[in-house]
């Protein structure tokens, strides 16, 4: 073998082995152990919420990241709504997806994911994980929901356009996931492996519909889905599929760009292989960059690479296939935008009449704004937690990250605000102070918080419940359904609200 090269393509094939992967790490700034196998070819690093204090540390600890290596992918999941890792300590100053397909407006889109691949670019990350183009067409979904502009496949489409033009506008790339499509789900692919039993000719209708328009619009990379479609390959999941890889995103979609694993170490992916072994059937099903996971080390790093050195040796793995992955995720690295000198601010400022106009893509019951209408003030605000799915993790969300960094406003501080949970059921319901609003996500998805509603409901007529996730279809736990939960929908809903109290009520002239 040849002397490795520090930067590009060399002979050596265990580099070009190393420039498949995409690992995570613990802690603020780079260990030893990443910067040298940056050094020896490593494509890049999977940047968390945890790995992040402020734009200006994350500047740094990119600029280092790059350092060792010029060509490193630097990927974060930023998808501008309840996914966000820049506002991991405060929830996201951006809309979802959801919010932006109700309002429908493709210019705004376009902007909001402007405004997120600026905030990307200015703390020197060079790929973001969305957007998130799954048509959620199933309302019980756990792990998508928000996430997706809506359950139209067309209008789906039509965002998917404007937010790869948008972020890739700032010299970000987008990566549209999740290949080829999570909406139709009730399973969580991080926790198992989901199955989607439908036809090539329902894909083709539906599920595909978006990719199509990521790919004619040039998106950059496109991530995979752990999910089993065993109308098209009974045994593997798309990200361990040459069918689906292969067959048909290359083949039929024609998409030439970065191909992305999601993370191998979620269960969909690696429950019955490990992650090694994953590794290798992920790039001989035709992945580029394999996402490790967020907490990986040294040591899982050598036995992935022994794995895929084995497989090539065995003739499982071609070792054309592994310098094809890897030629391509160089590509993907060589016009990178320069990281600036200085972190410059990256946190968008909104005011009242643009909450109001995000406002407007929330679904408000008659019975709603009738009884806040007739309220001065609200009693008790009953916040329902749940636990989060692991692609959003423990974000601040909602009303409730607004003061973590504005103030709040008053009717909103002078409640009593009450937490439920199923571990913490909710009691005393005839002693809590009226009016109730009741503020959670994905309410219906949750036996304690449908029993809590439904508690509340038959004691009391002063009750509002707020759905920040996706409700069900008949509304039936969702007065107010905000189709989000980021900060700034979080703003909006507040604005919302103390609007709609009675100001005669209140003695407001």
């Amino acid at each position: 073998m040849s002397a490795p090269h520090q930067t590009g393509a060399g002979d050596d094939l265990r580099r070009d082995i190393h420039t498949t992967l995409l690992p995570g790490f613990a802690g603020t700034s780079a260990p030893d152990w990443l910067l040298e196998r940056l050094r020896d070819g490593l494509g890049g690093v999977c940047v968390f919420g945890p790995n992040i204090v402020d734009a200006e540390q994350l500047r740094t600890l990119n600029a280092s990241l790059r350092e060792a290596n010029p060509l490193a992918v630097i990927a974060i999941d930023e998808e501008g709504g309840d996914v966000t890792r820049l506002f991991y300590d405060r929830g996201a100053p951006y809309p979802g997806n959801a919010v932006l397909g109700r309002l429908d407006e493709s210019e705004l889109t376009e902007r909001v994911a402007r405004e997120v691949g600026e905030a990307l670019a200015a703390t020197g990350c060079t790929v973001t994980f969305a957007p998130d183009i799954d048509a959620n067409s199933n309302p019980d979904n756990p792990v998508i929901g928000v996430r997706s502009f809506g359950s139209d496949p067309e209008l789906v489409a039509r965002h998917t356009s404007a937010w790869v033009r948008g972020v890739q506008s700032t010299g970000v790339a987008a990566s549209a996931k999740h290949f080829p499509g999570h909406g139709d789900t009730a399973t969580d692919s991080h926790l198992a492996l989901p199955v989607v039993d439908v036809s090539l000719d329902t894909l083709r209708e539906r599920e595909l519909v978006p990719f199509r328009a990521a790919i004619a619009s040039g998106t950059r990379t496109i991530m995979t889905s752990h999910i089993l479609l065993p109308q098209l390959d009974a045994d593997h999941p798309a990200t361990l599929s040459p069918r689906i890889l292969q067959g048909l995103l290359r083949g039929e979609l024609g998409f030439e760009g970065v191909i992305v694993s999601d993370a191998l170490d979620m269960k969909g992916a690696s429950g019955v292989h490990g992650i090694p072994e994953a590794a290798v059937l992920a790039l001989a099903a035709g992945c580029d960059l394999l996402c490790i996971g967020s907490d990986n080390s040294d040591a899982q790093m050598d036995e992935i690479v022994d794995a895929v050195e084995a497989a090539i040796g065995a003739g499982r793995l071609p070792a054309e296939r592994v310098r094809e992955a890897a030629a391509r995720v160089r590509a993907l690295s060589a016009d990178l935008p320069e990281i600036p000198a200085i972190s410059p601010g990256i946190e968008p400022e909104h005011d009242p009449e643009q909450l109001a106009a995000f406002a407007a893509a929330f679904e408000v019951a008659d019975a709603a704004r009738a009884r806040l209408g007739s309220a001065s003030r609200i009693g008790t605000v009953v916040r329902v937690d749940t636990v989060a799915n692991i692609a959003i993790g423990v974000a601040p969300w909602g009303p409730f990250a607004v003061s973590l960094v504005d103030e709040a406003p008053q009717w909103f501080a002078d409640a009593a605000v009450v937490p439920v949970s199923e571990a913490a059921p909710l009691a005393d319901i005839l002693s809590l102070a009226g009016p109730v609003l009741v503020v959670g996500k994905d309410l219906h998805r949750h036996p304690f918080a449908v029993e809590a509603i439904q508690g509340l409901r038959a004691t009391r007529d002063d009750v509002v419940t707020v759905d920040m996730g996706w409700p069900s279809n008949d509304r039936a736990y969702a007065d107010i359904a905000t189709f989000g939960a980021s900060r700034l929908i979080g703003s909006a809903l507040l604005a919302f609200v103390g609007s709609a109290l009675s100001p005669e009520k209140a003695g407001v002239a």
